[in-house]
């Protein structure tokens, strides 16, 4: 089973516990922990005193939360022994243990700890390889208890039906979705609540665009997601310095080669542009990866396990030298917030943008009596300066209200970028 993880605030269908990932978070596509179906994974349980910190990756058909922000509060820190005693007595009388472990969990008020069905943490796990069974889709709850389209993945079932962002989603399968929890509404999409919501299984959605309503039956995928993508920027005086934009939108595995590999083919004169706008977390040795990426060895951040502190390295032989900018907004989350902060305390990196959004708690999985995972929260991650993530998030060195990219370009020139 695996370690600590850092999990985002999605929240799931709530059986009195917010279900999300420290940030790791989140994917159904998975933005909510246990949002995600992703496929793939070997679903192995290591023991606790194995594991790596995590965050989550953000798959496709994924629950976005629009109403949650830092500093919310995590409540008072939940008992282990109390969660797994109440799942014991219920499984004993015959009811379900996931149930009652989710309801001790919800009274606490810890936003962050959470209870998952086998099921779904089996999905969460196989999502942070990077695949996932969907219809390309994430959601987020609107105004009025509406749920909407947040974004709608290229190439997928639901990008062939004609989605788009900002659609209102108005049932599944036949179930109205207003007012139910995000998580509940995707987890219908990826077909949780069937037998078997394999790739070929059909979904029927009905939604809402402009005053007109109709139907569209959509038929899963065995989806891959891009964590990674690069684009080389070319530099003409105005739009700033030449510049490789290395855009990471989560912390699966293999993500933090990926991002070795891109900074490994900067050619001289230009300089990095690091996005993690928008990026949800993930595994948090992946960020740890990434960051190897720019700095030569040296600490990354430090966290704490019921008081036992444990300390993250980067491994020597980074691009010490490139010139590098750091883009962020109030949706980096989780191990990019920790990504963000250890070059920005290691005084290796310009951050350009908005706060980031403040999620730095660590959390630990226990297997309960009916095989569900209780995820709750332990300990705390910081930053290299000491600096405190959790309900706080990181501040940027420049704060940009408007085109981030274009003002990071032109920090990249003041830092010897190539024009």
């Amino acid at each position: 089973m695996p370690g600590p993880s850092m999990f985002h605030p999605q929240r799931r269908a709530r059986r009195g516990a917010a279900l999300t990932l420290v940030f790791a978070g989140v994917l159904a596509t998975g933005a909510a922990a246990g949002s995600w179906s992703p496929e793939g994974g070997d679903g192995r349980k290591a023991p606790e005193t194995r594991a790596a910190p995590r965050t989550a990756a953000r798959p496709a058909d994924r629950a976005v939360a629009r109403d949650e922000r830092p500093g919310d509060g995590t409540g008072a820190p939940v008992d282990r022994t109390e969660v797994e005693a109440a799942a014991a007595r219920a499984v004993e009388d015959g009811k379900s243990g996931t149930e009652a472990a989710a309801e001790v969990v919800g009274r606490s008020g810890d936003r962050w700890s959470a209870v998952y069905s086998a099921r779904e943490y089996e999905g969460l796990e196989r999502a942070l390889n990077g695949t996932y069974i969907g219809v390309g889709l994430s959601a987020r709850r609107a105004a009025g208890d509406r749920t909407e389209i947040d974004s709608v993945r290229p190439g997928s079932p639901a990008d062939r039906a004609g989605l788009r962002s900002g659609d209102r989603l108005l049932s599944v399968d036949g179930t109205p979705v207003d007012g139910r929890p995000v998580t509940e509404v995707v987890a219908r999409l990826r077909g949780d609540t069937t037998a078997w919501p394999g790739p070929g299984t059909p979904v029927r959605i009905r939604v809402e665009r402009a005053g007109r309503s109709w139907e569209r039956t959509l038929y899963r995928e065995r989806l891959a997601t891009e964590s990674v993508t690069v684009e080389r920027l070319a530099g003409d005086g105005a739009a700033g310095a030449a510049a490789v934009r290395i855009k990471v939108g989560s912390f699966t595995r293999g993500t933090g080669e990926q991002v070795r590999a891109a900074a490994a083919e900067a050619l001289p004169g230009e300089g990095i542009l690091l996005d993690l706008r928008g990026n949800s977390g993930g595994l948090v040795d992946e960020a740890v990866t990434a960051a190897s990426a720019f700095l030569d060895g040296g600490l990354v951040a430090t966290y704490d396990v019921h008081g036992s502190q444990r300390a993250l390295e980067a491994r020597t032989g980074g691009a010490t030298a490139l010139p590098l900018v750091v883009l962020v907004d109030g949706g980096t989350m989780s191990a990019a917030e920790l990504l963000a902060g250890a070059l920005q305390d290691r005084g290796r990196a310009v951050v350009v943008g908005s706060r980031t959004f403040g999620k730095g708690s660590v959390q630990m999985p226990s297997r309960l009596a009916d095989g569900s995972v209780a995820e709750l929260t332990v300990g705390h991650y910081r930053t290299p300066a000491g600096r405190v993530v959790d309900g706080r998030g990181i501040a940027p060195d420049l704060l940009v209200r408007g085109d981030a990219e274009e003002r990071g370009r032109t920090v990249l020139s003041g830092l010897g970028g190539g024009s």
